[in-house]
């Protein structure tokens, strides 16, 4: 959770100087209000919330996503509340008017360095050019349903993408069909917004251009651990890197 709150302060903010980052009591802004909705999160902060707890935090979120302009998300961290407030998630979120859009996992681990890394199929090229941008967000995009125009709203035009954000894609026969990227936070490595185009998925293209990522991001920074937020279709790929599981999480959209 934290490290979801350190790095989507810089997202967002790299999005819009003027974006909603707060942190409130037991709430988490990180709200660009663009259309690319990744950059529009809200995330739960309470330790051990219970379920009157969570109740409270969930209609405090639910009110300020419906106070914005486009939608996003809000991410719940499961380990984050107590046995009773876990039991009853879903249930209390619906009661504030949220319904649950898919799930994800967090994940850790003390994996760097790495051997650099290579597939048969492809060449990796850093992200420093608006095209290179604008075939990361299409990329995104594609791979999680979105409207072109919606992924390029997120990244294109940004400075820290091209300088501080260690950004690959994988190229197939030029043509870009994967990325990944890492950014450093707080001592770790945090890694973002992996996508495949999903004519070239199950090719092991979307391990390749994350260990790319992890491997550079390595060398740049010298740090040694890495987490990210796994989504279903990325929760097999990354143990085999060398991350483990830790809290199960939820996205959660306005209903």
């Amino acid at each position: 959770m934290e490290q979801l709150a350190t790095v989507w302060r810089s997202m967002v903010l790299d999005r819009d100087a003027g974006a909603d980052v707060r942190d409130l009591p037991g709430i988490a802004v990180r709200w660009a209000d663009c259309r690319f909705a990744f950059w529009n999160c809200v995330t739960l902060t309470d330790l051990g919330a219970d379920p009157a707890l969570l109740e409270r935090r969930l209609t405090e979120a639910a009110d300020l996503m419906r106070a914005k302009t486009f939608p996003g998300f809000l991410w719940v961290f499961e380990d984050l509340l107590d046995a009773d407030a876990r039991t009853g998630l879903t249930a209390a979120a619906e009661r504030a008017g949220l319904v649950h859009a898919f799930p994800g996992t967090g994940m850790a681990g003390d994996l760097l360095p790495l051997p650099e890394p290579a597939h048969p199929d492809l060449t990796f090229v850093r992200v420093r050019t608006d095209e290179h941008l604008h075939a990361y967000a299409d990329l995104n995009s594609r791979a999680y349903g979105f409207p072109l125009e919606h992924g390029r709203d997120g990244l294109a035009g940004s400075t820290l993408w091209k300088e501080d954000v260690h950004a690959y894609l994988g190229l197939r026969d030029g043509v870009p069909v994967t990325c990944a990227a890492t950014i450093e936070a707080e001592g770790r490595l945090f890694v973002v917004l992996v996508a495949t185009d999903p004519r070239w998925e199950r090719r092991g293209y979307g391990e390749a251009v994350t260990r790319m990522a992890l491997y550079e991001g390595g060398r740049a920074t010298g740090l040694t651990r890495a987490t990210l937020h796994a989504t279903v279709a990325g929760a097999p790929v990354y143990p085999r890197i060398g991350f483990a599981p830790n809290s199960p999480l939820h996205f959660f959209g306005l209903r």
